[in-house]
């Protein structure tokens, strides 16, 4: 296609006196488009030929209309394609056209149905945007799919992004709680699409039934949470960018971390640089906005909210409550009550008449067991052969010590006998840290009759002589206190009245400034008694 410039030369040309032909043959242009040149001082814009109207489609054209008025009705995913509605016409209705006729008909139908929308404009403090995006990092196990939870605020587009292990509410309350500290303020409205772990029912229009824990999020920040229609994540546009922002600019490549606290580490300095650019024809930075949203938004209360979930449990008789499938143990003296689970994103706490009895680190692994030692060792005392049957046991990683020990025990006393001692012993963990009762046992290799009891004297010794090291550091406020005490010099004086006799009243002859008092000795009622005194 020739441009302004080539219509130019060849007008010039022309004006110099060449002829047509010789400025064909020069320019290397058809006499056709020497002409054209001629004629018109630029070239014209080209314009696609209408095409031409399908005739043998037009009596069909009613027929493609209810079928897609028909589509109206029908769910999203069952709806009509082009060559669908081809082939309808063709083996119901007789068509014998081609397919790009019916193509062509029905894009430009469909053209007349798409969504429009109107600008909006989000106030500072006003609006935050949630939702999960997925993506993949290299761990030490091998390459692995994390969830990553993104806040987003809809005035200043700044972001808060935190791998989590799922996306259950307990997860979902602790990124919320890590992100308004992160942020540092609170918005007014919370938004989401309508996962269940947020919305646990889904009504008429805009209105949910919300999971009790995050209503309690939500009642302890002052918020307002909202959803999304269903199918309308467009109304939530700012966290859909920011999820393609985490996959294509964050973690591309695949990021390589030993774990998750690393993993999101990067992101938090990810999310920190991020206000430092700016986004869409705003002039001022990301971070610049976000301090309006900042003035504008509600502060933090003075508590955090603590992030879990609860669920009742009943403690069997193998001390252990069970949560999501997984089993975590308690102590013997509270087996066969009820128990309250809260659940964390990264531990279990188990409550028996409002005291946390037993900390657990958060298993997903169904049907896994978190067994603590400590919480057997009671029952150990009855049934020591658990020691080598018991898998919360045999799999307590402990120094190579307690086996030296165990051994000579068992050694010195007989088999069944050496492992009650052993037990014993273990049983000290419950009441004194391992390094304690590990340097009782270095302290009672060479001890010729070893037992339990010289390993718990020795690990009583060591508490004691701990307390008395501590003790000057946790009184060294009332130390100066106690120096400045002026303390008189003592004399026998007071106590020569018990050499005098008890029948004299008068003054005694070895001290003459006390009178003596003799004391009156009642005589002994019964043989339990001691005697009356003489003189």
């Amino acid at each position: 296609m020739l441009t302004v410039d080539n219509y130019a030369r060849i007008r010039q040309a022309h004006r110099d006196g060449m002829s047509i032909r010789a400025i064909a043959r020069t320019l290397h242009h058809s006499r056709r488009k020497v002409r054209e040149a001629l004629v018109s001082p630029e070239p014209k814009p080209f314009a696609r030929p209408e095409q031409p109207q399908a005739v043998k489609l037009g009596d069909f054209y009613p027929v493609i209309q209810q079928i897609l008025a028909d589509d109206d009705q029908a769910p999203p995913k069952q709806r009509h394609t082009f060559r669908r509605i081809f082939e309808r016409l063709r083996d119901e209705h007789g068509y014998t056209g081609g397919y790009d006729a019916v193509r062509r008909y029905v894009g430009k139908l469909g053209r007349q149905h798409f969504e429009t929308f109107i600008p909006l404009t989000r106030d500072p403090g006003q609006r935050l945007e949630a939702d999960f995006g997925h993506v993949y990092i290299d761990l030490p196990t091998g390459r692995q799919q994390v969830p990553v939870l993104i806040l987003v605020w809809s005035h200043s587009d700044c972001p808060f992004a935190m791998a989590l292990p799922s996306e259950r509410t307990e997860a979902i309350l602790e990124g919320m709680v890590r992100g308004l500290e992160f942020f540092g303020c609170v918005p007014r409205e919370v938004w989401w699409d309508n996962p269940k772990t947020v919305a646990a029912a889904i009504f008429s229009g805009r209105q949910r039934r919300l999971h009790e824990r995050y209503q309690a999020l939500a009642s302890h920040y002052i918020f307002e949470p909202l959803f999304c229609l269903p199918a309308h994540g467009n109304e939530k546009p700012y966290v859909e960018n920011r999820v393609k922002t985490l996959q294509r600019r964050w973690t591309t490549p695949v990021p390589r971390v030993k774990d998750l606290a690393q993993f999101n580490a990067y992101l938090r300095d990810c999310c920190l640089k991020d206000r430092q650019r700016t986004s869409g024809d705003h002039a001022e930075t990301i971070g610049q906005r976000f301090e309006r949203d900042r003035q504008r938004a509600l502060a933090l209360p003075s508590t955090a909210f603590d992030p879990c979930v609860y669920e009742p449990a009943k403690i069997d008789k193998y001390q252990t409550a069970r949560f999501d499938r997984v089993r975590y143990s308690v102590p013997k003296r509270c087996a066969f009550q009820t128990a309250t689970m809260k659940a964390y994103v990264d531990r279990i706490e188990i409550v028996v008449a409002g005291q946390v009895i037993a900390r657990h680190e958060r298993s997903y692994e169904p049907g896994s067991q978190m067994l603590d030692p400590l919480h057997y060792l009671t029952e150990l005392q009855r049934r020591p052969a658990a020691l080598d049957h018991a898998d919360v046991f045999r799999q307590w990683k402990l120094p190579a010590i307690f086996q030296d020990m165990r051994e000579r025990l068992e050694t010195r006393h007989g088999a069944l006998p050496g492992r009650r001692h052993y037990a014993r012993i273990l049983e000290l963990l419950q009441f004194h840290p391992l390094p304690r009762v590990r340097q009782a046992l270095e302290q009672s290799q060479g001890f010729d009759g070893l037992d339990a009891e010289v390993v718990a004297q020795r690990t009583r010794q060591l508490a004691l002589r701990e307390q008395v090291a501590q003790a000057p550091v946790e009184s060294s406020a009332h130390v100066d206190q106690a120096m400045r005490v002026q303390v008189g010099v003592s004399t026998l004086d007071h106590f020569n009245q018990f050499l005098c006799s008890g029948d004299n009243s008068d003054v005694c002859e070895c001290q003459p400034a006390l009178a003596c008092q003799p004391e009156s000795v009642t005589a002994a009622d019964h043989a339990g008694r001691a005697r009356e005194a003489g003189p």
